[in-house]
Order: C-alpha cells, then sequence, then structure tokens
C-alpha cells in the first residue's frame, strides 16, 4: 500500500502550525551587507562594498537586525557559504556549526571525527540575542571571512 501525501494536507497543517511560532518569537527584519577590506598605503584599512571578489580578499558581514514586535530574545543564524572560510566574530559571543547546522558550540569544543573543527570546516554561524539587547530595538552583528 502507498501513502501518498497531499499538498493541501500539508498546507493546512504549516499554516495552523506557523501563528504559534510567530507568536511564541519576537518579529524581526534582518538585513545584511558584505564589505572586503582593503589595505592600503601607510596601513589603512577601508571597507568597501563586496563588488568583486577573488581568492584571499577579507571579509567583513554586516547583519542588521531590527525587532518590529514581541518580546523576548530571538537567535541569528547565517549559513556561510562554502567558498567562503569564516575567521571570526566581532563580539565573539556567536556558536558555530561543522556540519550544517545540525551540531553547535564553540569552535574550539567541536569536532570533527577525530580532528578538532578549524575555521574552514564552519558552515554556519548564530548568535543568540537575549531579551534585555533585543529590548533596544535594534542592533548589528559582525563576523569576518576570507575567500577561498
Amino acid at each position: 500500500m502507498t501513502i501518498r501525501r497531499s499538498p493541501i494536507r500539508l498546507a493546512i497543517i504549516i499554516a495552523l502550525a506557523a501563528p504559534a511560532v510567530a507568536v511564541a518569537a519576537p518579529l524581526v527584519s534582518l538585513d545584511s551587507a558584505v564589505y572586503v577590506e582593503r589595505l592600503k598605503p601607510g596601513a589603512v584599512r577601508l571597507l568597501e562594498p563586496a563588488r568583486q571578489l577573488k581568492r584571499g580578499d577579507r571579509l567583513v558581514y554586516v547583519v542588521s537586525w531590527q525587532r518590529m514586535a514581541g518580546d523576548g530574545g530571538f537567535t541569528v543564524t547565517n549559513p556561510l557559504p562554502r567558498a567562503f572560510s569564516y575567521q571570526r566574530s566581532a563580539g565573539g559571543d556567536e556558536q558555530v556549526s561543522v556540519d550544517g547546522g545540525k551540531r553547535w558550540g564553540k569552535l574550539e569544543a567541536l569536532r570533527i571525527g577525530e580532528r578538532i573543527a578549524t575555521p574552514e570546516d564552519v558552515t554556519h554561524l548564530r548568535w543568540r540575542v537575549a531579551p534585555e539587547q533585543a529590548a533596544k530595538g535594534a542592533g548589528r552583528i559582525t563576523y569576518s571571512a576570507i575567500v577561498r
């Protein structure tokens, strides 16, 4: 016997579940920008909008968030494109995943098989915005990566 799932039934289940998730979490707007860090003569560092990338370029991501409604904290999760190698986060309070978002932790605490995970292994990053920080209404998260 074959069981076929109805797309309409699935849509109804999703529609019924979605409001509970939306009500339980604050409504947050996210915007992101990517910059390339350039070194100019005299050791001057400039950030330029990322238009063309080449191997070895150092990138700076800026994720801006704004809480539109709701109470409490929330989590911001960013997948890291395979072409980029994670370097560090400005706040140092991020968690990373090296397995596509299944397990999370500090980079130095994660393993891939028998070895300790490295920045090149990072697939996703996430930050937990605490309720007291979210109550401020807006904020920024920054992190850097290098083009492989």
